[in-house]
């Protein structure tokens, strides 16, 4: 995977103020040659022109378009057609409509290119984006390259914030959220040699052909990049499912037949389900063997809130092989030592033990660690009440899997508002909840909300990983992040030895924040949380130059909305 650096958000208004009309070419040296592959089945005249000469007034010289019409019998369309001359445009001809895919694969088989560029009859390309394209393969030598992308109708042609439409911002490649829908869409960019090594477009998936293209691309390659620009436009109508996901009835079922096929080929043994809307899907792992699973909560006294976790986690964990082992950490109340007793006795697989030391949550969570000898640990806080009953399984199906660092669960504050879906990086200059405060039901932007995906960090108030990976790495730090910022340097020393951290909506739990251990809200707090920001910021200013992967650069950094920030701006 390669992170590209925008230098601009562009939208195709803002370029084509920039660009002249008689602005020359760019030819960029080594660039490859691209042919632009755009099936035409009964396209209106003036849509089919907007593409056709999105393409023809691309900055970059070393283009090919290659136009294949798929027994269209509109007089409009063939007129376009006929009319079209130019020596850099292939014109192909079928005599009955053949299908999406059988179109696309004419296509690409008369492509002269080295790389395809997947668009779509009635869309655009910014001028600049195969020139931006060219440059990242020369960069990088991606096989696979995809942009950011806009989609717009008729009546959302105009500018707002300098977007060009509805601005669809992307995270670099993430292969678990991949297998949840196709988030890459366009601008799709692939070495032909490797299309052609996959064996191409199949047409018993048409409607889902790009999305079966994508999981049989990345089963070969991971040199992947993303260009965090929106240079790809997507025209909303009926047709498109981008305006009406009911218009292609048989596109979910193909993307799921598809996904199915993905994971046989890729040796993963599980079932393919129906996700939170058309076109999205889960793919639930099979968990293998029994692994054992400890849950290690550090405690203070606080011992009604113990309880209340302590009783949610064992009325609603449905998996079997687990355990739950207590830290306490200097308890004085004598209830807490009751309630302690108590559910020592009463359950076999509850156990405590003690530390007493100054208050350092890395060093209790580490010696709960210590003290476990489970496969995996839940590190978990006295202030989570988990929800439904499959939670553990939810997060062990990624635990175990080997290039899996730390699984992160989906909370909620008491109201029902979301606390937790993953930490992005470089927020507030730091780290922040993407999405923080928003209502439960709402799925996110772009369905986000409702997506297993990669991410750099979870947090530490419900966090699942390999035991043995734990002590690997050292777990938390407990001389520089004795409080705060513990979890997020932990998830990216995971990331940096090459592992995927992920987050899970199917692990759901109410996160009473903050009830425990008090607010950040006395001088000596904020100084000592101030204190491990800065020694954050200095161990990790290589990954908060870059920016998060897995967040978009021309997201907004000073809230936890999710919010693109206008163009301008950028």
């Amino acid at each position: 995977q390669k992170r590209v650096p925008p230098t601009e958000c562009f939208s195709q208004i803002n370029e084509s103020r920039k660009i002249s009309n008689d602005a020359r070419e760019v030819s960029i040296p080594g660039g490859p040659l691209i042919s632009v592959i755009i099936p035409v089945h009964n396209t209106p005249k003036a849509w089919l022109a907007d593409a056709g000469n999105s393409v023809r007034g691309q900055t970059y010289s070393s283009w090919h378009l290659v136009l294949v019409n798929d027994g269209s019998t509109d007089v409009g369309t063939r007129e376009f057609l006929d009319n079209l001359d130019d020596p850099r445009v292939t014109k192909i001809q079928l005599t009955r409509s053949s299908g999406i895919s059988v179109a696309t694969q004419m296509g690409v088989d008369g492509a002269h290119g080295e790389y395809i560029a997947l668009m779509d009859h009635d869309d655009m390309l910014a001028p600049t984006a195969l020139q931006k394209v060219a440059e990242e393969v020369v960069r990088h030598n991606s096989d696979v390259v995809y942009t950011d992308e806009t989609t717009f109708s008729d009546r959302t042609k105009e500018k707002r914030d300098g977007y060009f439409g509805l601005p669809h911002l992307k995270p670099d490649y993430s292969p678990d959220l991949l297998l949840c829908h196709n988030y890459i869409t366009h601008l799709l960019v692939v070495r032909k040699e490797l299309v052609d090594e996959v064996g191409g477009f199949r047409s018993e998936f048409d409607g889902a052909q790009d999305y079966d293209l994508l999981l049989r691309l990345t089963e070969k390659t991971n040199r992947v990049a993303h260009i965090a620009e929106p240079l790809y436009h997507w025209r909303q109508s009926a047709q498109s499912t981008s305006l009406d996901t009911g218009a292609k009835p048989l596109a979910h079922m193909r993307g799921c037949k598809a996904l199915s096929e993905a994971l046989d080929r890729r040796g993963i043994e599980g079932e393919v389900l129906t996700a939170n809307g058309p076109h999205f899907f889960r793919a639930r792992r099979k968990i293998f063997g029994q692994p054992t699973v400890e849950i290690v909560i550090p405690f203070r006294d606080q011992p009604l809130m113990l309880r209340k976790c302590l009783d949610a986690l064992l009325c609603r964990t449905r998996y079997l092989h687990y355990r739950i082992l207590g830290v306490n950490n200097g308890s004085t109340e004598v209830l807490t030592h009751e309630l302690m007793s108590q559910y020592e006795s009463e359950n076999s697989h509850v156990r405590f033990v003690t530390l007493d030391v100054p208050f350092n949550f890395s060093q209790i969570v580490n010696f709960g660690v210590k003290n476990s000898d489970a496969a995996h640990v839940v590190l978990m806080n006295n202030d989570i009440e988990v929800i439904n009953n499959d939670w553990m399984e939810a997060m062990l199906e990624h635990s175990q899997r080997l290039e899996v660092g730390a699984v992160g669960a989906k909370l909620y504050y008491p109201d029902d508002r979301i606390q937790h879906a993953g930490i992005a990086i470089g927020i507030g200059n730091y780290a922040g909840h993407p999405h923080k405060h928003v209502e439960g039901g709402y799925s996110g932007y772009l369905n986000r909300l409702h997506n297993i995906q990669n991410v750099s960090a979870v947090t530490g108030a419900m966090m699942m990983v390999k035991r043995e990976l734990y002590n690997e790495v050292e777990g938390f730090d407990e001389g520089s992040f004795k409080i705060a910022c513990n979890d997020v340097d932990f998830c990216l020393r995971l990331r940096s030895r090459g592992l995927l951290n992920i987050f899970t909506p199917y692990s759901r739990a109410y996160h009473h924040e903050s009830v425990s251990r008090g607010y950040e809200d006395t001088p000596e707090k904020k100084a000592r949380f101030n204190k491990e920001v800065d020694a954050f910021r200095k161990r990790h200013s290589e990954a908060l130059t870059e920016g998060d992967p897995y967040y978009n650069r021309c997201f907004r950094l000073d809230t936890e909305e999710v919010l693109a920030r206008p163009l301008n701006e950028t």
